[in-house]
């Protein structure tokens, strides 16, 4: 049975322009009031516009920002197909995080490792803030043609875990191993946010966010959940 995502939708005209907009005012905001603000990126060629924009975004301070990774492929730092390659190249380099506030996911490790180890990272913060599971201010996620984000992809096993936040997730369709956030870490969050740009991907939104169980996006829960729809 089916159950409506319930999620603000909004279909902007400049795409990168109110997604860089949406991501820096929360970040300004819980500065202002003196915090460190817990950002997860997403991959893919969506939202490297917006990192370009958002390093360079005026009054932002990255040393009180903490960034995540939603998932990562089972390689190197440097290979062309990393998460943290595309994130390094049009957000950390320009922005000049301290490299001590990025929690990357280390996809050169066996993918069972590099799970554990960031689980292990995150579940250290979360005891020392006194949280059950850490929260996150804000989960950038991406939806793929097959409706999966993150590395939840329809059918696989990481969609039936319950207690573990990070975990390796093998994709038969893809013939690989990914390493991926659960739906418990993400339900933890404050907020998620939703980049999704390209008309051939109107469609599937729209399944999604009926709450079409087919597609692994249509599961998301957060303290709210917002998507922009570009294209």
């Amino acid at each position: 049975m089916s159950e409506k995502m319930n999620a603000a939708v909004s279909y902007p005209e400049d795409f990168v322009a109110t997604a860089t907009e949406a991501i820096a005012s929360r970040i300004l905001a819980k500065q202002a009031s003196g915090g460190v603000f817990r950002l997860s990126l997403c991959g893919g060629s969506t939202p490297a516009p917006v990192y370009r924009a958002l390093a360079t975004w005026s009054g932002i301070d990255w040393e009180r920002v903490m960034l995540t990774f939603g998932d990562e492929r089972t390689v190197g730092p440097e290979d062309p197909q990393s998460n943290y390659r595309m994130v390094k190249e049009n957000l950390l380099d320009a922005s000049g995080i301290p490299s001590t506030n990025v929690l990357r996911i280390l996809g050169e490790l066996k993918p069972d490792d590099a799970a554990t180890r960031c689980e292990t990272h995150l579940r250290k913060l979360a005891k020392i803030a006194g949280e059950s599971v850490f929260v996150h201010d804000l989960i950038l996620l991406g939806m793929g043609d097959d409706g999966h984000t993150a590395s939840l992809f329809p059918g696989t096993k990481a969609l039936l875990e319950t207690e573990r936040w990070v975990v390796a997730n093998e994709v038969p369709q893809l013939n690989t191993q990914r390493i991926t956030f659960t739906y418990p870490l993400i339900a933890a969050a404050k907020e998620v946010l939703f980049l999704v740009n390209g008309a051939a991907k109107h469609d599937r939104a729209k399944e999604v966010l009926a709450g079409d169980p087919a597609f692994p996006a249509s599961a998301i829960r957060a303290g709210r959940v917002e998507w922009l729809i570009g294209g």
